[in-house]
């Protein structure tokens, strides 16, 4: 029984993962099944479910079927529990309305990062959210702090061995370059990110601690190559150590950092 009911969790959760994942908006039941490997009629009896319980809910003019509300109202619920949230969200968001760019916290998951607050300046609008959506750690300047805490054998250990992936031609995709890079962000108290994920964008992070002084979470200015390049970057990277300041006291530190 228990067997079973994991295995039915499991299909569930690869249903709300293949619809999460759309990019062309609601999916039909022979779309959702093709793309999770379930039969026909497994997928029509899960969807049924998840539509009673809100977890997916059917278009009304076509039967395709998206994210219910009951998954918002989760993913909103987690958001508000979490304290790197909590204690980010006003300052991060003051920060994107002062400079005009785009300012984001995320934390580590896993092997990658994920993205708890998004916020648009006037100069970075987008379409879309970032919260909810993973990034690699070697290749951003978020995921550089989240990385800050660990040695050379932590980060193979992490990230596996080389090459890593690459995604521009400025990614960094060997350990001892990336080792040599946190070593340099360590001194200047902020990672930088410099067409490594994507080209035409730049950007600086600077790590969250916690009451112990761990790396529980990293916060980011970032914009298009033009935009970055017309802004005093030092500047900017003052104002965005005094407000991962401002969160880490927030979350409870109180003493020094060690510079070594």
């Amino acid at each position: 029984m228990a067997g079973e009911i994991q295995q039915g969790i499991g299909r569930a959760a690869s249903v709300l993962a293949v619809l999460g994942a759309s990019t062309t908006g609601p999916l039909r039941a022979s779309d959702i099944a093709r793309a999770t490997g379930l039969g026909t009629s497994t997928t029509a009896r899960l969807l049924g479910t998840l539509e009673e319980l809100g977890y997916v809910t059917k278009a009304a003019d076509s039967p395709s079927y998206a994210i219910g509300a009951t998954i918002l109202a989760l993913a909103s619920e987690g958001l508000n529990q979490n304290p790197v949230h909590r204690e980010s969200r006003a300052p991060a968001q003051e920060l994107a309305q002062r400079i005009g760019l785009s300012v984001n916290v995320g934390v580590l998951d896993g092997s990658s990062l994920i993205y708890l607050c998004h916020f648009e300046g006037a100069l970075a609008p987008k379409s879309h959210s970032m919260i909810g959506l993973r990034q690699p750690l070697h290749a951003s300047a978020l995921g550089k702090c989240l990385l800050l805490d660990l040695d050379a054998d932590g980060l193979r250990a992490l990230l596996g061995d080389e090459p890593l992936p690459r995604y521009t031609a400025n990614t960094i995709t060997e350990h001892a370059a990336l080792t040599a890079e946190l070593a340099a962000a360590r001194e200047r108290g902020v990672c930088m990110e410099d067409q490594e994920l994507a080209l035409g964008r730049l950007g600086i992070a600077a790590p969250i601690r916690d009451a112990n002084a761990r790396v529980v979470a990293a916060i980011s200015i970032s914009g298009r190559l033009s935009l970055m390049r017309e802004r005093d970057l030092d500047v900017l990277t003052e104002d965005l150590i005094e407000v991962a300041d401002r969160i880490s006291v927030g979350l409870g530190l109180i003493s020094a950092i060690p510079s070594s």
